[in-house]
């Protein structure tokens, strides 16, 4: 079963983000092991990169706002063949402060989902979404539409 490792910052307060969280992860439960490594939040990026960087294994998304944009088919692709290759998956979700240029540059591939910035807590809901949505397209599932 392959890997998946979600690294952010800051925890989840919210217990409705906590809620959406856990039912895409129990989704997710029977397409592979996800994992969330909650970092402390620092006082600037460079602070939190440290951290961050001790915890990256694989292939490696960092999520930013000036990443490259995906359709959801285009990021199910990506990780369908990460998959084939029985490698690991990493996610990066910065906290408020962003993500630090030397985690951008330790990642594979810079991501965006929007040119819009999000809070962090809701960052991971729509991660996990769409991690669950790429695993539902790559199995010929009907939660795509």
């Amino acid at each position: 079963m392959i890997k998946i490792n979600i690294v952010c910052v800051g925890k989840i307060k919210e217990e409705f983000y906590r809620a959406a969280v856990s039912e895409y992860l129990k989704r997710l439960s029977r397409f592979a092991k996800v994992e969330i490594k909650e970092l402390t939040e620092g006082k600037n990026p460079e602070a939190e990169a440290q951290s961050i960087l001790k915890t990256l294994k694989g292939y490696v998304f960092a999520l930013c706002v000036e990443g490259k944009k995906l359709s959801s088919e285009r990021l199910a692709e990506a990780v369908g063949v990460l998959c084939d290759k029985g490698e690991e998956i990493t996610f990066v979700i910065g906290s408020s402060c962003g993500l630090s240029q030397s985690v951008k540059d330790r990642a594979d591939f810079c991501l965006s989902f929007s040119d819009m910035t999000f809070p962090h807590q809701l960052m991971r809901v729509v991660l996990c979404e769409q991690i669950y949505r790429a695993f539902m397209i790559n199995s010929g599932g009907i939660y795509h539409k």
